[in-house]
Protein backbone atom coordinates (compact mmCIF):
# COMPACT_ATOMS: atom_id res chain seq x y z
CA UNK A 1 0.00 0.00 0.00
CA UNK A 2 1.33 3.48 -0.68
CA UNK A 3 1.44 5.78 2.42
CA UNK A 4 3.38 8.45 4.17
CA UNK A 5 5.71 6.68 6.63
CA UNK A 6 6.85 8.93 9.98
CA UNK A 7 9.74 7.12 11.72
CA UNK A 8 9.65 7.31 15.42
CA UNK A 9 13.12 6.62 17.02
CA UNK A 10 13.28 4.36 20.50
CA UNK A 11 13.22 7.02 22.91
CA UNK A 12 10.41 9.05 21.35
CA UNK A 13 8.18 5.63 21.59
CA UNK A 14 9.02 5.17 24.94
CA UNK A 15 7.76 8.55 25.64
CA UNK A 16 4.31 7.77 24.36
CA UNK A 17 1.39 6.51 26.16
CA UNK A 18 0.54 2.53 26.50
CA UNK A 19 -2.90 2.87 23.49
CA UNK A 20 -0.43 4.82 21.14
CA UNK A 21 2.50 2.35 21.48
CA UNK A 22 -0.26 -0.27 20.51
CA UNK A 23 -1.92 1.93 17.83
CA UNK A 24 1.56 2.28 16.24
CA UNK A 25 2.71 -1.41 16.00
CA UNK A 26 -0.34 -2.39 15.05
CA UNK A 27 -0.63 0.01 12.04
CA UNK A 28 3.15 -1.18 11.60
CA UNK A 29 2.16 -4.51 11.64
CA UNK A 30 -0.97 -3.85 8.90
CA UNK A 31 0.64 -1.81 6.69
CA UNK A 32 3.32 -4.50 6.31
CA UNK A 33 0.72 -7.47 5.82
CA UNK A 34 -1.65 -5.58 4.04
CA UNK A 35 -3.08 -7.52 1.23
CA UNK A 36 -6.20 -7.42 -0.47
CA UNK A 37 -8.77 -10.28 -1.14
CA UNK A 38 -11.68 -10.12 -3.77
CA UNK A 39 -14.48 -12.24 -3.36
CA UNK A 40 -15.39 -13.34 -6.98
CA UNK A 41 -18.87 -14.01 -8.57
CA UNK A 42 -18.47 -17.01 -11.49
CA UNK A 43 -20.34 -18.55 -13.69
CA UNK A 44 -18.35 -21.89 -13.85
CA UNK A 45 -16.65 -20.70 -17.20
CA UNK A 46 -15.84 -16.49 -16.12
CA UNK A 47 -16.15 -14.21 -13.56
CA UNK A 48 -18.70 -11.80 -13.70
CA UNK A 49 -18.46 -8.04 -15.18
CA UNK A 50 -18.66 -6.73 -11.63
CA UNK A 51 -15.89 -8.85 -10.02
CA UNK A 52 -13.78 -7.71 -12.92
CA UNK A 53 -14.64 -3.78 -12.52
CA UNK A 54 -14.11 -5.14 -8.22
CA UNK A 55 -10.73 -5.82 -9.18
CA UNK A 56 -9.97 -2.72 -10.71
CA UNK A 57 -11.18 -0.89 -7.54
CA UNK A 58 -8.36 -4.12 -5.69
CA UNK A 59 -5.65 -2.51 -7.71
CA UNK A 60 -5.97 0.84 -6.64
CA UNK A 61 -5.48 -0.48 -3.00
CA UNK A 62 -1.81 -1.46 -3.55
CA UNK A 63 -0.41 -4.87 -2.30
CA UNK A 64 -1.17 -7.82 -2.83
CA UNK A 65 -4.30 -9.11 -4.70
CA UNK A 66 -5.73 -12.27 -4.55
CA UNK A 67 -8.98 -13.65 -6.13
CA UNK A 68 -11.21 -16.46 -3.71
CA UNK A 69 -13.24 -18.65 -6.51
CA UNK A 70 -15.78 -20.87 -4.61
CA UNK A 71 -17.87 -23.53 -5.62
CA UNK A 72 -17.64 -26.80 -7.52
CA UNK A 73 -15.65 -27.61 -10.78
CA UNK A 74 -13.53 -24.73 -10.30
CA UNK A 75 -10.56 -25.50 -12.40
CA UNK A 76 -12.33 -23.94 -16.07
CA UNK A 77 -13.00 -20.52 -14.28
CA UNK A 78 -9.51 -20.74 -12.37
CA UNK A 79 -8.14 -21.09 -15.47
CA UNK A 80 -9.48 -18.15 -16.78
CA UNK A 81 -9.25 -15.74 -13.80
CA UNK A 82 -5.37 -16.37 -13.43
CA UNK A 83 -4.99 -14.56 -16.92
CA UNK A 84 -6.77 -11.39 -15.49
CA UNK A 85 -4.80 -8.58 -14.75
CA UNK A 86 -4.29 -7.37 -11.42
CA UNK A 87 -4.15 -10.15 -9.08
CA UNK A 88 -1.27 -12.24 -7.80
CA UNK A 89 -3.33 -15.17 -6.98
CA UNK A 90 -6.30 -17.23 -7.40
CA UNK A 91 -7.23 -19.31 -4.58
CA UNK A 92 -10.17 -21.96 -4.92
CA UNK A 93 -12.51 -23.14 -2.36
CA UNK A 94 -14.00 -26.39 -3.75
CA UNK A 95 -17.54 -26.98 -1.88
CA UNK A 96 -20.96 -28.22 -3.40
CA UNK A 97 -22.25 -26.18 0.30
CA UNK A 98 -20.87 -22.99 -1.67
CA UNK A 99 -22.67 -23.65 -5.23
CA UNK A 100 -25.69 -21.84 -4.84
CA UNK A 101 -24.08 -18.82 -2.94
CA UNK A 102 -26.10 -18.79 -0.11
CA UNK A 103 -25.14 -16.45 2.26
CA UNK A 104 -24.76 -17.93 6.03
CA UNK A 105 -22.30 -20.90 4.49
CA UNK A 106 -20.21 -17.99 2.50
CA UNK A 107 -19.54 -15.93 5.60
CA UNK A 108 -18.59 -19.61 7.40
CA UNK A 109 -15.77 -20.10 4.55
CA UNK A 110 -14.52 -16.44 5.00
CA UNK A 111 -14.31 -15.80 8.56
CA UNK A 112 -11.85 -18.69 8.78
CA UNK A 113 -9.72 -16.94 6.19
CA UNK A 114 -10.47 -12.90 7.03
CA UNK A 115 -7.40 -12.50 9.79
CA UNK A 116 -5.08 -12.83 6.46
CA UNK A 117 -6.34 -9.44 4.85
CA UNK A 118 -6.24 -6.09 5.36
CA UNK A 119 -9.32 -5.24 2.66
CA UNK A 120 -12.14 -7.73 1.46
CA UNK A 121 -13.85 -6.84 -1.45
CA UNK A 122 -17.03 -8.02 -3.38
CA UNK A 123 -18.95 -6.77 -6.01
CA UNK A 124 -22.44 -4.60 -4.75
CA UNK A 125 -24.52 -7.12 -5.86
CA UNK A 126 -27.32 -9.65 -4.26
CA UNK A 127 -24.80 -11.94 -3.35
CA UNK A 128 -22.66 -9.40 -2.25
CA UNK A 129 -24.86 -7.39 -0.11
CA UNK A 130 -26.35 -10.77 1.41
CA UNK A 131 -22.96 -12.05 2.81
CA UNK A 132 -20.98 -8.49 3.42
CA UNK A 133 -23.21 -7.73 6.83
CA UNK A 134 -23.24 -10.68 8.19
CA UNK A 135 -19.35 -11.09 8.26
CA UNK A 136 -19.17 -7.95 9.30
CA UNK A 137 -21.26 -9.00 12.56
CA UNK A 138 -18.60 -11.98 12.74
CA UNK A 139 -15.45 -9.54 12.33
CA UNK A 140 -16.66 -6.93 14.41
CA UNK A 141 -16.31 -4.61 11.22
CA UNK A 142 -18.63 -1.88 9.58
CA UNK A 143 -19.32 -3.10 5.46
CA UNK A 144 -19.12 -0.14 3.27
CA UNK A 145 -21.22 -0.18 0.18
CA UNK A 146 -21.50 1.09 -3.34
CA UNK A 147 -18.10 2.53 -3.00
CA UNK A 148 -17.23 4.63 -6.48
CA UNK A 149 -13.89 5.97 -5.78
CA UNK A 150 -10.60 4.64 -4.06
CA UNK A 151 -9.67 7.59 -2.29
CA UNK A 152 -6.66 5.90 -0.05
CA UNK A 153 -6.25 2.19 1.54
CA UNK A 154 -8.37 3.64 4.66
CA UNK A 155 -10.77 6.47 2.59
CA UNK A 156 -13.90 5.63 0.07
CA UNK A 157 -16.31 7.60 -1.60
CA UNK A 158 -19.68 6.46 -1.90
CA UNK A 159 -23.33 8.02 -3.12
CA UNK A 160 -26.19 8.66 -1.04
CA UNK A 161 -29.50 10.30 -1.22
CA UNK A 162 -30.21 8.60 -4.51
CA UNK A 163 -26.93 9.90 -5.72
CA UNK A 164 -27.36 13.72 -5.43
CA UNK A 165 -24.59 13.59 -2.58
CA UNK A 166 -21.27 11.76 -2.68
CA UNK A 167 -19.90 11.03 1.10
CA UNK A 168 -16.56 10.51 1.65
CA UNK A 169 -15.85 8.25 4.36
CA UNK A 170 -12.40 7.01 6.27
CA UNK A 171 -12.56 3.47 7.80
CA UNK A 172 -10.15 2.75 10.72
CA UNK A 173 -11.53 -1.10 10.85
CA UNK A 174 -8.75 -4.06 11.09
CA UNK A 175 -10.43 -5.74 8.20
CA UNK A 176 -11.75 -3.09 5.66
CA UNK A 177 -15.24 -5.34 4.31
CA UNK A 178 -16.11 -3.15 0.69
CA UNK A 179 -18.86 -3.70 -1.72
CA UNK A 180 -17.93 -1.98 -5.32
CA UNK A 181 -20.49 -0.23 -7.93
CA UNK A 182 -19.60 -1.93 -10.78
CA UNK A 183 -20.47 0.40 -13.17
CA UNK A 184 -17.94 2.97 -11.52
CA UNK A 185 -14.73 1.06 -12.30
CA UNK A 186 -13.22 -0.10 -15.67
CA UNK A 187 -13.34 -3.88 -16.29
CA UNK A 188 -9.94 -5.27 -15.62
CA UNK A 189 -8.38 -7.00 -18.41
CA UNK A 190 -8.99 -10.24 -19.26
CA UNK A 191 -5.64 -11.21 -21.01
CA UNK A 192 -2.10 -10.27 -19.68
CA UNK A 193 -2.21 -11.73 -16.23
CA UNK A 194 0.09 -14.47 -14.82
CA UNK A 195 -1.60 -15.21 -11.51
CA UNK A 196 -0.41 -18.19 -9.35
CA UNK A 197 -3.27 -20.92 -8.88
CA UNK A 198 -3.85 -22.49 -4.68
CA UNK A 199 -5.99 -24.42 -3.66
CA UNK A 200 -8.26 -23.56 0.06
CA UNK A 201 -9.06 -26.68 1.76
CA UNK A 202 -12.19 -26.18 4.25
CA UNK A 203 -13.92 -29.40 5.35
CA UNK A 204 -16.74 -27.65 7.10
CA UNK A 205 -18.36 -24.66 5.32
CA UNK A 206 -22.00 -25.75 6.05
CA UNK A 207 -23.34 -23.73 8.83
CA UNK A 208 -26.38 -25.29 8.68
CA UNK A 209 -29.16 -22.21 8.96
CA UNK A 210 -30.39 -22.55 5.18
CA UNK A 211 -31.39 -24.83 2.36
CA UNK A 212 -30.82 -24.01 -1.65
CA UNK A 213 -34.71 -25.19 -2.32
CA UNK A 214 -35.21 -23.48 -6.54
CA UNK A 215 -33.53 -20.96 -8.72
CA UNK A 216 -35.90 -19.36 -11.28
CA UNK A 217 -34.28 -17.50 -13.80
CA UNK A 218 -35.51 -16.09 -17.15
CA UNK A 219 -33.64 -17.35 -20.09
CA UNK A 220 -33.20 -14.23 -22.76
CA UNK A 221 -30.54 -14.48 -25.82
CA UNK A 222 -30.17 -10.73 -25.17
CA UNK A 223 -27.44 -9.69 -23.16
CA UNK A 224 -27.16 -9.48 -19.07
CA UNK A 225 -28.62 -5.92 -17.99
CA UNK A 226 -25.74 -4.84 -15.88
CA UNK A 227 -23.54 -5.57 -18.63
CA UNK A 228 -24.93 -4.34 -21.83
CA UNK A 229 -23.67 -2.13 -23.98
CA UNK A 230 -27.22 -1.01 -25.05
CA UNK A 231 -30.07 -0.52 -22.56
CA UNK A 232 -33.88 0.22 -23.44
CA UNK A 233 -35.94 0.86 -20.99
CA UNK A 234 -39.41 1.66 -20.40
CA UNK A 235 -41.51 2.84 -17.97
CA UNK A 236 -45.20 4.03 -17.03
CA UNK A 237 -45.82 5.93 -19.86
CA UNK A 238 -45.79 2.00 -21.80
CA UNK A 239 -49.52 2.33 -20.89
CA UNK A 240 -49.09 -2.09 -20.51
CA UNK A 241 -46.68 -5.18 -21.15
CA UNK A 242 -47.51 -5.83 -24.46
CA UNK A 243 -46.38 -2.27 -25.31
CA UNK A 244 -42.65 -3.33 -24.33
CA UNK A 245 -42.65 -5.65 -26.93
CA UNK A 246 -41.63 -2.59 -29.20
CA UNK A 247 -38.94 -1.83 -27.09
CA UNK A 248 -37.90 -5.99 -27.45
CA UNK A 249 -37.98 -4.76 -30.79
CA UNK A 250 -35.68 -2.40 -31.12
CA UNK A 251 -33.68 -3.19 -28.10
CA UNK A 252 -32.71 -6.44 -30.66
CA UNK A 253 -31.99 -4.71 -33.64
CA UNK A 254 -29.93 -2.54 -31.64
CA UNK A 255 -27.69 -5.77 -29.73
CA UNK A 256 -29.33 -4.11 -26.66
CA UNK A 257 -30.91 -4.81 -23.17
CA UNK A 258 -34.55 -3.70 -21.94
CA UNK A 259 -34.98 -2.46 -18.43
CA UNK A 260 -37.61 -0.57 -16.71
CA UNK A 261 -38.69 2.10 -14.42
CA UNK A 262 -39.85 1.00 -10.70
CA UNK A 263 -43.40 2.35 -11.86
CA UNK A 264 -43.37 -0.05 -14.66
CA UNK A 265 -42.75 -2.99 -12.58
CA UNK A 266 -45.23 -2.11 -9.59
CA UNK A 267 -47.62 -1.41 -12.67
CA UNK A 268 -46.54 -5.18 -13.24
CA UNK A 269 -45.63 -4.22 -16.83
CA UNK A 270 -42.67 -6.31 -16.25
CA UNK A 271 -41.14 -8.65 -13.74
CA UNK A 272 -38.59 -6.88 -11.11
CA UNK A 273 -35.47 -8.48 -12.72
CA UNK A 274 -35.89 -5.50 -14.93
CA UNK A 275 -36.07 -2.33 -12.58
CA UNK A 276 -32.75 0.01 -13.02
CA UNK A 277 -32.59 2.54 -9.93
CA UNK A 278 -31.68 2.89 -6.42
CA UNK A 279 -34.17 0.12 -5.18
CA UNK A 280 -33.15 -1.84 -8.49
CA UNK A 281 -29.98 -2.58 -11.03
CA UNK A 282 -27.50 -0.04 -11.88
CA UNK A 283 -26.18 0.17 -15.34
CA UNK A 284 -23.65 2.13 -17.48
CA UNK A 285 -24.42 1.44 -20.78
CA UNK A 286 -22.29 2.92 -24.00
CA UNK A 287 -26.66 4.21 -24.89
CA UNK A 288 -29.32 4.31 -22.46
CA UNK A 289 -32.78 4.88 -24.11
CA UNK A 290 -35.09 5.88 -21.40
CA UNK A 291 -39.03 5.54 -23.12
CA UNK A 292 -42.15 7.31 -21.12
CA UNK A 293 -39.67 7.50 -18.13
CA UNK A 294 -40.42 10.81 -15.72
CA UNK A 295 -36.97 10.71 -14.69
CA UNK A 296 -37.56 10.18 -11.05
CA UNK A 297 -34.38 10.39 -8.58
CA UNK A 298 -34.93 6.40 -7.48
CA UNK A 299 -34.69 6.06 -11.18
CA UNK A 300 -31.40 8.07 -12.35
CA UNK A 301 -29.60 6.81 -9.63
CA UNK A 302 -29.33 3.59 -11.59
CA UNK A 303 -28.49 4.78 -15.09
CA UNK A 304 -27.01 8.19 -14.44
CA UNK A 305 -23.25 7.01 -15.18
CA UNK A 306 -24.42 6.21 -19.05
CA UNK A 307 -22.17 7.62 -22.04
CA UNK A 308 -25.07 8.47 -23.93
CA UNK A 309 -28.83 9.10 -22.77
CA UNK A 310 -31.77 9.64 -24.85
CA UNK A 311 -35.32 10.69 -23.53
CA UNK A 312 -38.49 10.17 -25.32
CA UNK A 313 -41.31 11.14 -23.75
CA UNK A 314 -44.46 13.79 -24.65
CA UNK A 315 -44.03 15.37 -21.54
CA UNK A 316 -41.41 18.36 -22.18
CA UNK A 317 -41.31 18.88 -18.14
CA UNK A 318 -40.17 15.54 -17.05
CA UNK A 319 -37.02 15.92 -15.18
CA UNK A 320 -35.58 12.92 -17.14
CA UNK A 321 -34.71 15.85 -19.75
CA UNK A 322 -32.00 17.03 -17.83
CA UNK A 323 -29.88 14.59 -17.67
CA UNK A 324 -30.54 13.58 -21.15
CA UNK A 325 -28.01 14.10 -24.10
CA UNK A 326 -30.36 13.70 -26.64
CA UNK A 327 -34.06 14.33 -26.30
CA UNK A 328 -37.39 13.66 -28.58
CA UNK A 329 -40.67 15.41 -27.00
CA UNK A 330 -43.46 13.31 -28.56
CA UNK A 331 -45.85 10.59 -28.23
CA UNK A 332 -43.51 7.48 -27.83
CA UNK A 333 -46.06 5.34 -29.77
CA UNK A 334 -44.57 7.28 -32.67
CA UNK A 335 -41.48 7.64 -32.04
CA UNK A 336 -40.41 4.05 -31.24
CA UNK A 337 -41.63 2.47 -34.59
CA UNK A 338 -40.03 4.86 -36.60
CA UNK A 339 -37.16 4.55 -34.68
CA UNK A 340 -37.29 0.63 -35.36
CA UNK A 341 -37.86 0.72 -38.64
CA UNK A 342 -34.76 3.48 -39.48
CA UNK A 343 -32.39 1.26 -37.09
Amino acid sequence: LSCRVAVISTPTLNMLSRSTKLFVRNYASAMRNASTLVVAEHDGTNVTQGTLACITAASKLGGDMSVLLMGSNLSGVADSASKIVGPSKIITLENAALDSNLAENITKALSGVASNYSHILTPSSNIGKNFMPRLGAVLNSSPLSDIQEVVDEATFMRPMYAGNAVATVKMSDSIKLLLTRSTAFDKAATEGGSASTEALNVDDVDAGLSTFVSESVSQSERPELTSANVVISGGRGMKNGENFGMLETLADKLGGAVGASRAAVDAGYVPNELQIGQTGKVVAPSLYVAVGISGAIQHLSGMKDSKTIVAINKDKEAPIFQVADYGIVEDLFKVVPELTEKV
